[in-house]
């Protein structure tokens, strides 16, 4: 029986980690700073009825897309997306042009379509166009991917990333955005046999190792969910310290995930510590947390850095040996 949202919204269970302290913002830092490109938003846990994430709420990514709070561009209205698992291994997808306070279908879809696990997307286009092809969220075979920020100097940097891609995932390529291409050159190393948080850090690595080679000074700014249909895997990383907000709210019905608090009970949602790595699984206690720091920040090479995973690879490590110990 699917859960309410008001149910979802309990009690908050305190994340353990914790992020080092951001130094006062000053006037100029605000006038810098790009905008926040996306609105995100992505449920796991017990079924809900889509409705519960993207209309009801108070502060509901459909009201985000006409008013976003938490970013300089206010109104994301170049096309939204929902993705979702039903009973096939494969997620379903739905994705428009036209924004989504506008699309009645939309609305109709969220009152009947029911499932545990769930993305949406509204976006305000900056690099690629606005077409069904760029629009949130990417899914290939049984993955989902959905991402707010940007490249720095993507235009310098897109056609030697693009050639990195296999043949299999470059004539899978239907968009132009940054987005997709981080998520087929994942995707790869995914299917090389690397974990999907693993596989993107090291995508995001090797970008940035490129952009210090092409001497690019913007930052590579990432907010992103990937979903395997079991698990979520969720990042809020940026070269420059400064990636978009991503919020968590975990009770024992589910787990979700938004650019910014859906309910008025903003307390109750946690923003993800800078560099914060998420594995996520429908059960409270199948949930691994970790602090990613860039290895080009300490000097170490891309191959170093795939010698020496981040903290998130020796936790599930430990967690692996643990329940072979219990099995």
């Amino acid at each position: 029986m699917p859960v309410r949202l008001d149910r979802i919204t309990g009690p908050a269970r305190p994340l353990a980690l914790k992020g080092p302290s951001p130094r006062p913002k000053t006037l100029q830092d605000h006038c810098q700073q790009p905008p926040a490109m996306c609105r995100i938003a992505a449920y796991l846990g017990q079924p809900i009825f889509l409705e519960e994430l993207i209309a009801k709420p108070r502060h509901s990514l459909m009201r985000q897309s006409l008013h976003a709070v938490k970013s300089s561009v206010h109104t994301n209205g170049d096309g939204f997306g929902i993705g979702w698992y039903g009973e096939r291994a494969e997620p379903g997808v739905y994705r428009e042009v036209m924004p989504a306070w506008s699309d009645d279908n939309l609305l109709a879809l969220s009152q009947t379509l029911q499932s545990r696990l769930f993305f949406a997307h509204v976006r305000a286009a900056t690099t690629g166009g606005i077409s069904r092809q760029n629009c949130h969220p990417f899914r290939h075979g049984r993955h989902l991917f959905m991402h707010n920020g940007q490249i720095g100097g993507y235009g310098l940097l897109r056609r030697t990333l693009e050639s990195r891609l296999p043949d299999r995932l470059y004539a899978e390529r239907r968009g132009v955005t940054d987005s997709e291409l981080l998520f087929l050159l994942a995707l790869a190393r995914i299917q090389a046999g690397s974990a999907p948080d693993v596989a993107m850090l090291a995508v995001l690595d090797e970008t940035m190792a490129l952009m210090q080679l092409r001497g690019v000074a913007e930052p590579l700014r990432f907010a992103a969910v990937l979903a395997d249909g079991e698990r979520l895997y969720a990042f809020r990383v940026a070269s420059d310290g400064e990636p978009p907000t991503l919020y968590m709210r975990e009770t024992e019905a589910g787990v979700m995930l938004a650019s910014e608090p859906l309910c008025a009970l903003a307390n109750n949602w946690q923003l993800l510590p800078v560099g914060s790595v998420l594995s996520l699984g429908s059960h409270p206690f199948d949930r691994v947390q970790s602090l990613h720091t860039n290895s080009l920040a300490l000097g170490q090479t891309a191959r170093e850095a795939a010698a020496n995973p981040p903290p998130v690879v020796q936790k599930q490590a430990q967690a692996a040996s643990a329940a072979a110990v219990l099995s």
